[in-house]
């Protein structure tokens, strides 16, 4: 039987000891985590591996023994070695020795209570102890695809990762430690520590509790009864901005929550969400800075009004030419002059509000401009709520031809069914020819709503803490192990590498991938068509009763 061992890279040049670790019978396994140096007292190395045991959860014993013989200066300590199996006791007793600078080490295992003892086969697997303990090893996302025999491997290797983070209390000992124990591991030298760093940690208690506080106050004020009433309810559920306050709203929420997360995914989570509040308002506030540098927001309200006229005279002279022969078509005078004319005094009351409106836009731009602090995407949810409310003449436009369209099917399908059997009647070609372009109007202000929306649901769902984790720290996000065969020699066991490979930037996505709220209907091309063929209308919100894609 293969007895594999895993043994951390860090301890290759630690003194003679002792070898603590998991032993995990299920795989014929050792996994060593640390060497305990001599001088000790056994009695306290087993109280100290009880302590460590009872909280990690971990069986952590004592597996073997661990001989440095560059450093050895005494020949009975290899028999010293060996008696020590008799006061820890553990079957099989693993003993590796290091001769000189020799990079091919001795191994080989003693089976005092086995009255077989068999010659096992060793392999030595050499591991990075700080990367298996950061990282944190995903299982197979196609688990239709995955055979039993990858989700047997992929429960080893969890064993071993879950065995290395879980004795993080073991690798808080190092050797500046006046305790009777001195041991070697990856952090053996010393704790990493920053100042900016302990302060940061000091400083985010209060400014957590303050920031809840704060929260609890907004979050009452938002569930009280006076936002139920009929236009501050209406204005809540459907304008985008006050949907990304409240999606921003529930972010901070959990962010400055002190309940602590509870496994990996949701700490992922917290570290996405704080990640992309941060991008978000950086973004933000230079488009402010942007804003108001070299008075940009008069000129863009200068801007606005000629747009806007445009847009009208654009919307005069399709309507006229609608109202004459388009195409050399023979239209319904009467009809087409009265719809002409009430499309027109749309037109008028529209350009007459913007006009009206033109002294005090410079000043709303700027107060939208503040918004920017609160984030890019409550600056481009403005922004939506700003296009909607300016082309809602054209939205007018489209509910009302959608609706005489929508009559002139149901009216052509009754006649369909009444003279079946007969020629089509020309009326069913004047009404092909009169509403495509208001829908064409109507699709270009969903199309760019639809723009501005994907934006800030990227922003919002975009998981960029765990892509930036794994550009600059791949090995955090695990998928898989690889082993890498080490130059071999004849008597000695066999010596492999493990490497960590890292999950793919699609997975880490689709994996870490926030959620998104939105007041807008989520419809496919598809549905659109549709609703656009058959004269259904296309809601700039959510429709109560309607199905979604």
């Amino acid at each position: 039987m293969v007895l594999k061992v895993f043994f951390p890279s860090c301890c290759a040049s630690a003194e003679s000891g002792i070898l603590i670790g998991r032993w995990i019978s299920e795989q014929n396994s050792a996994v060593i985590l640390a060497v305990v140096h001599f001088p000790f007292i056994p009695v306290q190395v087993k109280q100290y591996l009880s302590e460590v045991q009872r909280v990690t959860k971990v069986s952590v014993s004592v597996l073997g023994s661990w001989s440095n013989s560059k450093q050895e200066k005494e020949e009975s300590l290899s028999e010293f070695l060996e008696d020590l199996g008799t006061i820890f006791s553990h079957e099989p007793w693993i003993q590796i020795s290091k001769e000189g600078d020799s990079k091919f080490w001795s191994c080989s295992t003693l089976q005092k209570n086995s009255n077989n003892p068999k010659e096992e086969e060793i392999i030595l697997v050499y591991y990075d102890q700080r990367k298996v303990m950061l990282s944190h090893l995903h299982p197979p996302l196609d688990t239709a695809a995955s055979t039993d025999h990858k989700a047997e491997d992929a429960s080893k290797l969890s064993a071993i990762f879950d065995t290395v983070a879980k004795s993080k209390i073991l690798f808080m000992t190092d050797r500046y430690d006046d305790g009777p124990i001195k041991l070697t591991h990856w952090q053996s030298d010393g704790v990493e520590a920053s100042i900016i760093v302990e302060l940061m940690k000091q400083a985010s208690v209060p400014a957590c509790m303050l920031l809840t506080f704060l929260l609890s106050l907004v979050s009452g004020v938002c569930r009280s009864r006076v936002l139920k009433f009929w236009p501050l309810s209406f204005l809540w559920s459907k304008l985008s901005t006050c949907e990304q306050l409240g999606h921003r709203l529930q972010h901070l929420q959990v962010i400055s929550s002190n309940k602590k997360a509870q496994n990996q995914t949701q700490l992922m989570r917290k570290a996405n969400i704080f990640v992309s509040l941060l991008i978000d308002v950086a973004l933000g506030m230079l488009l402010m800075s942007w804003l108001y540098r070299k008075n940009r927001i008069g000129h863009l309200a200068d801007t606005l009004i000629p747009v806007a006229d445009h847009v009208a005279e654009e919307l005069q002279d399709l309507l006229q030419w609608l109202m004459g022969a388009p195409a050399g078509l023979k239209m319904n005078r009467a009809l087409d002059q009265v719809l002409g004319r009430f499309f027109l005094y749309h037109i008028h009351l529209w350009i007459s509000y913007i006009h009206l409106m033109s002294p005090f836009i410079e000043m709303i731009l700027w107060y939208v401009g503040l918004s920017a602090c609160l984030g890019l995407t409550v600056a481009l949810c403005i922004l939506s709520d700003i296009i909607a409310l300016l082309t809602f003449h054209i939205y007018c436009f489209y509910v009302y031809g959608a609706r005489l369209y929508c009559l002139k099917i149901y009216g052509l399908s009754s006649l369909w069914r009444l003279f079946r059997g007969k020629k089509w009647n020309v009326l069913r070609q004047r009404v092909d020819s009169c509403s495509y372009d208001l829908d064409q109007l109507r699709l270009l202000v969903v199309i760019v709503q639809g723009l501005i929306h994907l934006l800030v649901d990227l922003i919002d769902s975009l998981p960029l803490y765990s892509v930036t984790l794994r550009l600059c720290r791949s090995y955090r996000l695990a998928a898989g192990v690889k082993f890498r065969v080490l130059e071999q020699q004849d008597g000695k066991p066999l010596r492999l590498l493990m490497q960590i490979n890292p999950l793919s930037y699609g997975s880490v996505v689709q994996t870490y991938r926030l959620p998104t709220y939105s007041c807008y209907p989520k419809d496919s091309w598809t549905s659109l068509c549709k609703k656009l063929f058959l004269g259904e209308l296309i809601y700039p919100w959510k429709h109560k009763g309607e199905k979604q894609d």
